[in-house]
C-alpha cells in the first residue's frame, strides 16, 4: 500500500529467511495497472496500521485444540464477507483476491481439505525449499482427531470452525458474494487456494464458473505439492501461473525465488501479475525489470542498505 513498512524498519523479509515478500511483486503490479487495493481484516491479532475493512473475525487458534474459530465468528465472518463481495461486484467485475496469513497456512489449508473428503496429503506447498510435509501431517492428524473428525463433514463452516482458519472462510465468503452479483474472481495464491476452492464448491457450487486460481510458475513447479492435481480433485477450474524469473537479477535476495524460497505467491503476487500482463496488456518484463527491480532497489536505499 505505502511501499514500505510502519511498522517495522526495514524492508519487508519473508521469515526466517530474510528474503523479500512477494508484496514486492504485488506493488509493482499495481503500480502498472493503477488498480484499486483493498486491504481486509479477516482475524489479525495486530491491526494493520492502514485504512482497512473488518469482517469482524477473530484469530485463529492452535488447530490442534479442536477447535480453531467459535462457530458464532465463522457465521459473523461469513455474512460479512458475502456482503463485502456482493458491493465489491457492483464495483468491479474483475476482481482479484490474495492472501496473507501467518505461518502455518498450507497446514491448516491440508486439514480443512481432508475433512471435506479430498486427498492432500502430501500435496501442499511450503515457503520454504525444504517442506516439511511430516511436520503438516502429525500437526493434521492430531487435529482432525482433537477435532473428533473421522469421516468427510458436509458443512464447510464447521470444518473451518473446527481446523481452518481465517483467511479459509473470508476469502471464500468474499468470493462467493462477488460470483454471485456476476463478478469473475482470480483465487490469487498457492495451494491455500484449494482449500477456499473446495469451501466455495460446499457453499454455493453454481458459481464456480466465474472462478480461477492465479500463481506463480515457482508453485506449479514445486515437485514437493501438488496444486493442480489438488484442483483437479475438486473442481474443472482455470489456473494460471505467472512465468516470473529472477534467476538474472543483481541482488541474492531476488534470486532466492528461483531456489525454492517463498513460491507461493503470497499476497496475491501471482494472480496481480497475471492481472497485469492479461489485463493491462504490460509484459514480464516490463514487470520485472522495470518496476520489480526498481521497487526493490528503492527498498533498500531507504533502509540504507545497497547491497
Amino acid at each position: 500500500m505505502l511501499g514500505r513498512c510502519r511498522v517495522i524498519p526495514t524492508v519487508p523479509m519473508t521469515p526466517p529467511d530474510g528474503k523479500p515478500t512477494p508484496a514486492l511483486i504485488t506493488r509493482a503490479a499495481i503500480k502498472l495497472t493503477g488498480a484499486g487495493v483493498l486491504v481486509v481484516n479477516a482475524g489479525a491479532r495486530v491491526r494493520p496500521n492502514i485504512p482497512i475493512i473488518d469482517l469482524q473475525g477473530e484469530p485463529g487458534r492452535d488447530i490442534r485444540t479442536g477447535l480453531a474459530i467459535n462457530r458464532s465468528v465463522v457465521d459473523r465472518v461469513f455474512e460479512n464477507g458475502t456482503i463485502l463481495g456482493e458491493n465489491l461486484a457492483r464495483i468491479s467485475k474483475a476482481i482479484v483476491i490474495g492472501e496473507s496469513i501467518p505461518a502455518g497456512g498450507t497446514t491448516t489449508a491440508m486439514a480443512f481439505l481432508v475433512a471435506m473428503g479430498y486427498d492432500a496429503w502430501n500435496r501442499m506447498s511450503s515457503a520454504s525449499p525444504i517442506n516439511p510435509r511430516d511436520l503438516k501431517i502429525t500437526v493434521v492428524r492430531e487435529a482432525l482427531k482433537n477435532a473428533g473428525i473421522n469421516r468427510p463433514l458436509e458443512d464447510p463452516l464447521e470444518a473451518v470452525s473446527r481446523i481452518g482458519d481465517p483467511v479459509i472462510l473470508a476469502i471464500g465468503a468474499i468470493t462467493i458474494g462477488a460470483t454471485k452479483q456476476g463478478a469473475k474472481v482470480l483465487l490469487a495464491g498457492g495451494t491455500q487456494m484449494a482449500a477456499v476452492l473446495a469451501f466455495i464448491k460446499h457453499m454455493y457450487k453454481d458459481v464456480l464458473s466465474n472462478v480461477a486460481i492465479g500463481t506463480t510458475k515457482w508453485l506449479v513447479n514445486d515437485r514437493t505439492a501438488d496444486l493442480i492435481g489438488l484442483v483437479r480433485e475438486i473442481a474443472h477450474v482455470p489456473v494460471a501461473s505467472a512465468n516470473l524469473d529472477f534467476g538474472n537479477m543483481p541482488y541474492e535476495g531476488l534470486k532466492a525465488y528461483e531456489g525454492g524460497f517463498v513460491k507461493e505467491g503470497g499476497v496475491g503476487a501471482g494472480g496481480a501479475s497475471i492481472a497485469a500482463i492479461s489485463r493491462g496488456g504490460y509484459s514480464i518484463s516490463q514487470l520485472q525489470g522495470g518496476v520489480i527491480l526498481s521497487d526493490y532497489e528503492e527498498l533498500l536505499r531507504s533502509m540504507g542498505n545497497t547491497t
